[in-house]
């Protein structure tokens, strides 16, 4: 294997692998939440505040993980 197929493979992985945490992250966020809604309709407001953040906070871990692919990629 030369580096260039190597650098590709890696860049797959990183980003492949990269995007699976915080996908499962923020689809048991918003399940916590939808449940959290139905048990209390009146505190949706602040249940959908907080899920926001949480979900900001899960989708820059898959942020993170694409710009470590494309450092591996072209550096």
């Amino acid at each position: 294997m030369d580096i260039e197929s190597v650098r590709l493979l890696a860049m797959a992985l990183a980003a492949g692998l990269g995007v699976i945490g915080p996908g499962i992250g923020i689809g048991l966020i918003g399940g916590g939440a939808m449940e959290a809604i139905g048990r209390n309709p009146e505190a949706s407001d602040k249940i959908v505040s907080n899920m926001i953040l949480a979900i900001v906070f899960t989708e820059a871990l898959g942020i993170l993980a694409l710009v470590v692919a494309f450092i591996v990629r072209f550096v």
